[in-house]
């Protein structure tokens, strides 16, 4: 599937294999969009937050714990996970993406239920390119083990020079994922539809850099130039609000049944951010699963009807 969507944005690519400063200068619409520091106070956050789940000393936290690098060589990538799980709720990480040739090298950043056949995931993954050409920032959404719900964007600013905010929010009402704050995706609850939504299955965060030269970058058609490892990803200011899960008692931090004592669970989007993303869209999205036709020739999964 990773391949085929990569092979149906291979037109969209080559439109694109230009400067950045002619990117940026076809997106008057959208305001400046510079890195955005999020307060944060010296507090060890990812050694209080976070632990390294793989690939050794290619993780590092430095700065008392304020900055994490994930790397990645021809032996092994790395990653880092939650030490908290979550059901429901809002975070932020400021992240910069491997420099230069990034050529298939893919860097994630999303909740995750524990893996089986009934898991749930809500992705960000930033799938690497060619020195000069733009990222692909791949968004994904699974419940009850069903995924296949992909949109993909060029991003429209150089995310290797400086970090930048990635924040996902997940509530009853639906998923939205942010680019410095401003909304690119949103995925309404479609259970009135009878699809089923995330809701049920606590999620733990997780971060990884790893090789998928096999598909990653144009279809696997551009491999990792290896002679410019170790490649490396960088994290800082993370924040979350949301329900933490206690596997004690089987509950949330948050009452159930009086979600307006936390504001995080009942934020969606207003009329003029959705007006916002949908401008956003029309400039940026190189693929919409709800619009593909070669894939799903008997028509797309019936949440598209409210999250075309």
């Amino acid at each position: 599937v990773d391949v085929i969507i990569s092979q149906t944005i291979s037109a969209a690519r080559s439109n694109l294999e230009t400067t950045r400063s002619n990117l940026e200068s076809t997106t008057p619409n959208i305001e400046s969009t510079s890195s955005i520091v999020v307060p944060n106070d010296p507090n060890g956050t990812f050694h209080q937050h976070f632990t390294i789940s793989w690939g050794d000393s290619r993780a590092s936290i430095r700065e008392d714990g304020e900055l994490l690098t994930l790397s990645l060589d021809n032996s092994s990538g790395s990653g880092f996970e939650s030490k908290k799980e979550f059901l429901f709720g809002k975070i932020d990480m400021q992240i910069k993406l491997v420099a230069g040739d990034s050529a298939g090298t893919i860097t994630t950043y999303y909740f995750s239920s524990e893996v089986g056949d009934h898991h749930d995931e809500i992705d960000f993954e930033f799938l690497g390119n060619s020195t000069g050409n733009p990222y692909t920032l791949h968004t994904n959404v699974f419940s009850q083990g069903k995924g296949e719900r992909e949109q993909q964007f060029f991003l429209w600013f150089d995310p290797t020079a400086d970090f930048h905010t990635y924040s996902i929010l997940w509530n009853p009402k639906g998923i939205i994922w942010y680019v410095d704050n401003i909304a690119i995706r949103e995925y309404k609850n479609p259970e009135r539809l009878g699809v089923p939504f995330p809701k049920d299955q606590p999620m733990r965060i997780y971060s990884s850099l790893w090789n998928a030269e096999e598909w990653a970058t144009q279809g696997g058609k551009v491999k990792t130039n290896w002679t410019l490892a170790p490649f490396v990803a960088s994290y800082r200011n993370f924040s979350a609000d949301g329900c933490i899960w206690s596997y004690n008692t089987k509950t949330s931090s948050c009452n159930p049944s009086d979600f307006s004592t936390r504001p995080v669970l009942k934020l969606e989007l207003d009329r003029r951010s959705r007006a916002r993303m949908k401008r956003l869209q029309r400039d940026h999205m190189v693929y919409n699963y709800c619009r593909d036709k070669w894939r799903f020739r008997h028509g797309p999964g019936r949440e598209c009807r409210i999250n075309g």
